[in-house]
């Protein structure tokens, strides 16, 4: 006969407190933790949270650490996941109340991309000139693997090394956290318990497949690797780089970089296609009758900062003028002024919105356009 305390477990995630109970939503590949403007709630970036009401339930109704294992035991096993995994991972998972702490801290309550942030500081700080002559190092002694990358994903090689050195200053710090005390941890807290108990047996599958535990480190949000992917990422979108029959996103930079390009390429990413470029805004621009009138089902407040998707031809013939690297005339782009009227202004294309796949944050997806752009311009 269970104990009183399991079949209370039980019910609650039978309810909706689980998996089952929650819908499933896309995600980025990545949760370092790192505060981003404007990003949603965060460590997850792209994730809306599960309701309030979730938080501490399960310790609130007494429920203690030890009695969540045997469900993620259950799950586990319906997932597929091999027994002798789960008996050698799951009994002696210990509690991570610093990774709860943190993650808390990050995302309390409103996610942050309710609060407007000016641009200019934020890039001072993400655009530097170490990120920017270091990625130009890599950008040229990976040269040919990232020529390979190009043709397999079309993807521009210098937005793949922004993203990596802005993820991880190019594998200088790529995170101590165990992943599976993490990602257990972070699903008994409960804000977004379907999330991270799937990211959970994601980390058991990749062990499963022969990654060892010591491979399994990252951020206190469950990243990991040089992309800092999560672990659902790394099973669909590790990558190959430089042809040796190998995908190691932990050592390997031109595996690390083919896997950010797999996944731009598989948010939409379009080849020959810059991702956007400053322009210039007439003082006497109407921007009332640009505004973009749809809600979006992801990011809305990231997204309601961006104007109406018009040809770059129409763009023109109201009278912005591109400062930067042209665009195809035909090519939908929005126009984005984060700063407000007189502060920089930039037309964005659908490769811009790719790289808010990898985290859904207008001042993040800026800064790794702007550093991609520094890093090829030599």
């Amino acid at each position: 006969m269970r104990a009183p305390t399991d079949w209370l477990l039980m019910v609650l995630l039978i309810v909706g407190l689980g998996p089952a109970g929650a819908q499933a939503t896309r995600q980025s590949p990545t949760a370092t933790g790192e505060p981003f403007a404007q990003s949603e709630a965060n460590p997850v970036r792209s994730q809306v949270a599960e309701p309030e009401a979730a938080n501490e339930y399960l310790r609130s109704a007494g429920i203690g650490f030890e009695a969540y294992k045997p469900h993620l035991m259950r799950s586990a096993r319906s997932a597929g996941v091999r027994e002798a995994t789960i008996q050698a991972y799951v009994p002696g998972l210990r509690l991570n109340e610093r990774t709860i702490q943190l993650d808390r801290a990050q995302a309390p309550g409103l996610p942050s991309s309710n609060r407007a942030y000016p641009l200019s500081p934020y890039l001072l700080q993400h655009v530097t000139p170490s990120l920017i002559s270091r990625g130009q190092a890599r950008y040229y002694s990976h040269w040919p693997h990232l020529v390979r990358i190009n043709t397999r994903y079309g993807v521009d090689p210098a937005v793949l090394m922004a993203i990596y050195g802005k993820e991880t200053s190019y594998g200088s710090f790529t995170g101590s956290f165990d992943l599976l005390e993490v990602l257990a941890s972070l699903a008994y807290d409960g804000r977004r318990r379907a999330l991270f108990e799937t990211e959970f047996l994601s980390a058991l599958k990749l062990i499963d497949i022969g990654f060892t535990r010591a491979h399994l480190r990252g951020s206190y949000a469950g990243a990991t690797g040089l992309p800092q992917f999560m672990p659902s990422a790394v099973l669909r979108l590790r990558a190959d780089g430089d042809g040796d029959g190998q995908a190691d996103i932990w050592s390997n930079e031109p595996d690390a970089l083919a896997s950010i390009a797999n996944y731009l390429r598989q948010s939409g990413w379009k080849p020959g296609v810059p991702w956007g470029t400053e322009v210039r805004v007439p003082a006497t621009f109407n921007r009332a009758i640009v505004r973009s009138t749809q809600e979006a089902s992801r990011c809305p407040a990231v997204f309601r900062r961006h104007s109406q998707l018009l040809p770059v031809s129409e763009w023109r013939a109201r009278g912005i003028v591109p400062l930067g690297q042209g665009l195809p005339d035909a090519e939908l782009a929005a126009l984005l002024e984060l700063d407000g009227p007189g502060g920089p202004a930039y037309l964005l294309t659908a490769n811009y919105r790719a790289i808010l796949e990898y985290n859904c944050s207008n001042s993040y997806a800026m800064s790794i356009g702007l550093l991609a752009d520094a890093i090829a311009r030599r």
